[in-house]
């Protein structure tokens, strides 16, 4: 029934108008653990899942970008033991799906301030980067002690070290971190939370904003089909008539 459905789906996206960059705020990870009775990082490893499928689905479209927001700079706000064991669980998915990056010819990219990861974490990342750098298929981009505001101020920082006398649009965007790529064209939020969470401030100014009631380790093709068809249906203007 699941895959019927996929398939009735996948046939009425129009493959002409897919959003370059899709972003997604992977929200509920702790909210389906609770309601299921297990602590909170039995939510964020059921999440793997949905990551392998949305990453494999968005390859297979066609989408040049797909930016997920992996870990805050807030997030380190939550407990010692959870933030040790998503980090934990960062390496381990570095590790386990660098085969099948590579495989399906996706280059891996981080945004934030990885620098502060744990050194064993950044370590797989930095591997797992250099492993897939010449691959030319979907740019996978994970945002990692990432924050929005901070992401800007860097920005102003970059342009300033510079030389910089005056700072434009273009001069800023020259210097975020996701410099060189498209900005958002879908943002997707699951668990149904409305807001922005500090993700990609400067990019999302004229993103397509979809939200869904599916918490994230629920997250299938299915609902990602979904998400692309909504934008597609809508008319961007992008402050025009």
């Amino acid at each position: 029934m699941v895959a019927a459905l996929d398939q009735n789906l996948l046939r009425q996206i129009d493959r002409n108008k897919l959003p370059r960059h899709i972003a997604i705020i992977m929200d509920g990870n702790g909210r389906w653990a609770k309601q299921r009775g297990f602590p909170r990082i039995f939510g964020h490893r059921s999440g793997v899942t949905a990551i392998r499928e949305i990453v494999s689905a968005c390859g297979e479209l066609g989408v040049r970008v797909l930016t997920l927001f992996a870990f805050s700079t807030e997030n380190w706000l939550r407990p010692p033991s959870e933030v040790r064991a998503l980090m934990r669980l960062l390496e381990r998915y570095l590790q386990r799906e660098l085969p099948a990056l590579q495989q399906n010819n996706v280059r891996l990219h981080a945004i934030g301030h990885v620098d502060q990861l744990p050194s064993s974490a950044r370590r797989a990342l930095r591997r797992a980067i250099a492993a897939t750098a010449d691959n030319a298929g979907l740019i996978l981009i994970l945002a990692l002690n990432y924050g929005g505001r901070q992401e800007i101020l860097d920005a102003v920082q970059r342009c300033l070290a510079k030389g910089a006398k005056a700072i434009d649009e273009q001069a800023l965007s020259r210097s975020l971190d996701t410099a060189g790529l498209p900005d958002p064209d879908l943002l997707i939020r699951t668990s149904g939370e409305m807001r922005f969470s500090n993700f990609l401030l400067w990019q999302i100014a004229y993103t397509e904003l979809y939200v869904t009631d599916t918490l994230w380790p629920d997250f299938r093709r299915v609902d990602l089909y979904r998400a692309i068809l909504g934008y597609q249906r809508r008319e961007r203007r992008f402050g025009g008539i």
